[in-house]
């Protein structure tokens, strides 16, 4: 009689991630979490609790981006999953989340979400070069990438931090820094811009900053 194939052991994506990953996931957490809080400030009738939490939130994002590679290099462990974990979460709190607090505070014209959406796809085409191009890029010696090509996604946090001080001076929605303008099908806010930099800035491959 011939012996029964071994059962699927239970969890065995959760078994192989390493400490590292989890930081990682917490990093995505703290993103989603930020999307969700601005839905509630939105939906409460701009209730700035939810706001507070919602820009704090970003801060920790990078704060366990940061640790996830410190924890990866003191363990001296990390999982097959680890560069692509961390690339999607960094989409969702540095490319996702900072769009969605500037449609909150205000850039909800026709010309604002297109250029947020191109933000987020900069974001997402930038990881994704970075993913491939990585051993090309590595030292031939330490294996470590010596340099970005392109701004960081993480660089997108002084955006947040443009529309913090924006909110707490008051100017959002009708009163965002440099006004509005109606042309075409819709409405541009110019403040907006800043993310069609940003964006810019991170597929440009004349940008080269040494990596840590």
């Amino acid at each position: 009689m011939s012996e029964r194939p071994p059962l699927p052991r239970r969890f065995n994506l959760i078994r192989s991630f390493a400490l590292a990953d989890f930081i990682t996931l917490a990093n995505a957490a703290a993103g989603t979490s930020s999307i969700f809080l601005c839905l509630n400030y939105v939906e409460s009738g701009r209730e700035p609790l939810y706001l507070w939490a919602a820009f704090a939130l970003l801060p920790l994002a990078f704060i366990f981006d940061a640790a996830d590679g410190a924890v990866a290099r003191w363990r001296r462990r990390s999982s097959p999953y680890g560069a692509d974990l961390d690339s999607l979460a960094d989409i969702v709190s540095f490319g996702v989340a900072p769009a969605v607090l500037a449609y909150t505070l205000g850039m909800r014209g026709f010309w604002d979400a297109l250029i947020l959406i191109y933000f987020v796809t900069c974001g997402i085409g930038r990881l994704a070069r970075f993913n491939v191009t990585a051993d090309d890029l590595a030292d031939a010696d330490t294996g470590k990438v010596k340099y970005f090509e392109g701004t960081p996604i993480p660089t997108s946090l002084a955006l947040v931090g443009v529309q913090f001080a924006a909110w707490r001076m008051g100017a959002v929605g009708e009163g965002l820094w440099g006004g509005a303008m109606e042309f075409g099908p819709g409405t541009f806010h110019p403040l907006v811009l800043m993310y069609a930099l940003s964006g810019s800035l991170m597929i440009s491959e004349r940008i080269r900053i040494p990596k840590p």
